[in-house]
């Protein structure tokens, strides 16, 4: 069935139809934008939340840090963010595939549409000059034929009055006879004009009309077909997104489990333990005997109370819990803060200074890398002169080799310290001899060129150590069993690959330093980050 033979004189019923569908999709069209709007506003928010509790850079290096729950808090942050990024790429998505799309495709029906509407003004103009073409026709012959009665009766009369002379009679008659005429030649004219209109009306109504009106049944049929599809679209888009957002939810429910809380409990009291013992018991000092607290103190070697076994942390408040007061004491004063952070705990001291001491290795890195680049551009400079002068570079040459010496300094500094602190030898990596032997300071000559004795791969200056460690000992038997959480390149020397999800054996523990050694079943053996991997030790 078709509007052209069902609906063939409701052209006003059709207009209107067509117009509201179109209304429909300018609608429809409207609604997903403000979807979109709604999920950008949506997704702006969320990251601003995940901006606000995420840690700041200077943050991240606070002890909380490291316990399972802060990290896992992190990552449920970064997974609400990766998650914000869904929901923007949802509106994105609708609003090129549907909005955009379905804008573009209502301007073509409704060009369409307006010319259709055009087409079938036309033809009703047309047939509508052709009915009054005919009514003028009709009009004219009916005027003609009573103009023709009335002389053929005037005629009629002339003839049989005997008063009239025969030249009268003869007129009349000549009058009547041309006034039939004219009405003869009406008549034929309005005949005429009636098959004319017959024949374009039946064209009209059985050809023209039902052809414009098939045209919009077809166009209204495709507009429903395409708005069907912008409705499926409005679910499939967020569909495709759902596994990766189930992924999002799946890591904050793994955030969630791999809190514990029994590591963090290890983690506070390796970050916070003091190294001292406690408080012995306070002798009784009799009085009455003549014991004074001198001789008391003097009669035994070993530390009478808590004030004894402080040794230089003597000033520092041993009490649990102290009493805030705004009274000034002398046991108010806090210690001194030291380079050496002698006012630290003994295993406090001996965490930062492995700290500080890699990050002195790091800056030296640093510097070296940057002398080599210095002087393989200066030799470039002076192979090219077009290419710039080399004196330029002086300035930075020399910044840079002093920097290298103060660096030198600092690290002899601190390995003394560290020394000193007790450090055990498989978890001091970074040795100094490793930037001496033709070392950083003597990539540049002291006017500032490039050395040409032979340079050290200072790139695997860091690790080198690694290979000496595989070396001197035979394998051992795995401790415990680690899973990785993220992708590790093990570029660097000393350090083994690894894929997410990849299960590999533990054969040395973190140290401090945040390195796990770790064997593959297939023998390979290296260092890779704590951070990575849960551990799981064998008990």
């Amino acid at each position: 069935m078709d509007w052209g033979t069902e609906l063939w004189d409701q052209y006003d019923i059709i207009e209107k139809h067509t117009q509201s569908g179109l209304e429909l999709v300018e609608k429809y069209v409207k609604f997903v934008k403000e979807r979109t709007e709604i999920e950008q506003n949506y997704a702006k928010q969320l990251r601003n939340l995940s901006k606000k509790y995420n840690p700041k850079r200077s943050g991240k290096d606070e002890p909380e840090c490291r316990l399972s729950s802060y990290q896992s808090f992190v990552d449920i942050l970064n997974e609400m963010n990766d998650y914000a990024g869904q929901r923007e790429l949802i509106a994105e998505n609708m609003m090129m595939n549907i909005c955009i799309d379905l804008t573009k495709y209502l301007q073509e029906l409704k060009q369409e549409r307006k010319t259709y509407l055009l087409d079938a003004k036309k033809a009703q103009q047309s047939l509508e000059s052709t009915y009054k073409q005919l009514d003028s026709s009709k009009k004219r012959f009916e005027r003609e034929w009573r103009e023709a009665e009335r002389a053929a009766q005037y005629a009629e009369k002339t003839d049989q009055d005997i008063n009239a002379t025969k030249a009268d009679v003869e007129k009349a008659k000549q009058q009547a006879h041309m006034r039939a005429h004219v009405a003869e030649e009406c008549k034929n004219d309005y005949a005429a004009q009636l098959q004319k209109y017959n024949k374009e009306k039946n064209q009209f109504y059985f050809s023209d009309m039902p052809l414009i009106f098939n045209k919009l049944q077809d166009l209204d049929e495709r507009r429903v077909r395409k708005v069907a599809q912008g409705y499926t679209l409005f679910s499939d888009t967020e569909k495709h997104v759902m596994p990766i957002i189930g992924k999002c939810l799946e890591g904050i429910t793994k955030a969630g489990t791999n809190v514990d809380e029994k590591n963090d409990s290890l983690i506070v009291i390796e970050q916070n333990k003091s190294g001292f013992e406690r408080p012995g018991d306070v002798e009784f000092e009799d009085y009455s005997e003549g014991i004074n607290r001198a001789s008391s103190d003097s009669s035994l070697g070993t530390p009478k109370g808590p004030m004894d076994l402080l040794g230089k942390n003597r000033n520092k408040n041993f009490w649990l819990f102290s009493k805030k007061s705004k009274k000034f004491t002398p046991e108010r004063i806090m210690p001194t803060v030291t380079e050496d952070f002698a006012h630290l705990p003994p295993e406090q001291r001996r965490k930062r200074l492995q700290q500080k001491l890699e990050d002195i290795c790091k800056e030296l890195q640093k510097e070296v890398d940057q002398s080599e680049a210095l002087g393989k551009m200066k030799d470039v400079y002076e192979k090219n002169p077009q290419m710039g002068d080399p004196a330029s570079l002086a300035p930075q040459i020399n910044q840079t080799s002093q920097n290298i010496e103060r660096l030198r300094g600092e690290l002899n500094k601190y390995e003394t310290w560290v020394g000193e602190a007790g450090v055990r030898g498989d978890t001091l990596r970074y040795k100094s001899h490793t930037f001496n032997n033709n070392g950083a300071h003597d990539l540049l000559s002291p006017d500032g060129a490039h050395s040409d004795e032979s340079t050290p791969d200072t790139s695997q200056a860091i690790y080198a150590e690694f290979d000496d460690d595989f070396e001197d000992e035979e394998l051992t038997a795995p401790i415990g069993k680690c899973t990785a959480m993220y992708s590790f390149p093990g570029a660097s020397e000393g350090t083994i690959s690894m894929q997410e999800g990849e299960v590999l054996s533990v054969v040395e523990e973190d140290k401090g330093d945040g390195w796990t050694r770790v064997r593959r079943s297939n023998g390979d053996e290296g260092y890779i980050p704590t951070s990575y991997v849960t551990v799981s030790i064998n008990k």
